[in-house]
């Protein structure tokens, strides 16, 4: 009788995540702004202020992404694709060199968005704070640049942290940036494709759009799916890809919520699918 309750628990969580999925999804999709771009306005609505000025644009169209979370978020999928490559089952963190560096990544991040953030504050309130002087003059090559060192530190150690929560059989004594060779030539892909954003090519930004968008939703559902394995009491059961769909889908599912009920929220205070308006900073 309990195995036959269990099961029966097991297959009404199945039915309830694709329903969930399903409504969630539809509800967002009918909800949001028509178009692929429009989708992924909304997307990046969700977890950025879309500043036009601090944007990447391709003529009078802005990004969906500013230029920090852009890079943030590019680099966070270009880890994660990386790791996968040299091994997708590899749950041992980096070594602490590599680590080390990281961490100086996530300082350069935190000290140029402190210096944006008072420049800002600045320019919308003359005189705000004068004992305490900017740095230097924010711009959008610099914050692209310490997001992405941001969005590489996140690969780094979200990718570990779902090995080891998902499968049964994952890689302990294997680090999937397991020396500095490795590590290097991550760095010199996201810098090169950096340098590809910088040059403003429509046939780089708009692919951007759409990839940054897309590495909001994945970090979210990995997040989540994390997540959803510990509260059922699945960790470390999946052996294959094919079995992780449910965890993956109803992390995407929870991804999805939170992305409609922000995108309703800031709608809702602000009536503009636009940046946040700088006035009422």
């Amino acid at each position: 009788m309990p195995n036959i309750t269990v099961k029966r628990v097991g297959a009404a969580s199945r039915y309830l995540v694709i329903l969930a999925a399903v409504l969630v999804f539809i509800g967002w999709f009918l909800s949001t702004p028509p178009g692929l771009f429009g989708k992924a306005d909304a997307i990046g609505y969700a977890v950025c202020h879309r500043i036009p000025e601090r944007s990447f644009h391709i003529g009078s169209y802005q990004l969906p992404l500013c230029a920090r979370c852009s890079g943030m978020y590019l680099g966070a999928l270009t880890g994660l694709v990386f790791q996968s490559i040299l091994g997708w089952k590899r749950g041992k963190a980096p070594g602490w060199s590599i680590i080390a560096v990281l961490v100086v990544f996530v300082a350069a991040f935190t000290v140029d968005g402190a210096n944006s953030y008072l420049y800002l504050l600045k320019q919308i309130r003359p005189g705000f704070l004068p004992q305490i002087p900017n740095i230097y003059i924010p711009n959008n090559s610099l914050r692209l640049l310490t997001g992405s060192g941001m969005g590489l530190g996140i690969a780094a150690l979200l990718f570990p942290a779902f090995n080891q929560s998902i499968w049964t059989d994952y890689e302990d004594g294997h680090s999937a940036l397991p020396g500095w060779r490795a590590f290097s030539l991550l760095l010199a892909i996201q810098i090169c494709l950096d340098l590809l954003v910088l040059t403003g090519s429509p046939i780089i930004l708009y692919p951007l759009a759409i990839l940054g968008v897309l590495g909001v939703w994945l970090l979210l559902t990995m997040l989540y799916a994390i997540v959803w394995v510990m509260i059922m009491g699945q960790d470390n059961k999946f052996a294959r890809l094919r079995q992780v769909w449910l965890p993956l889908l109803a992390g995407f599912t929870i991804a999805m919520i939170q992305t409609a009920a922000i995108d309703m929220l800031r709608f809702w205070l602000t009536r503009t699918w636009g940046g946040l308006p700088l006035t009422g900073l």
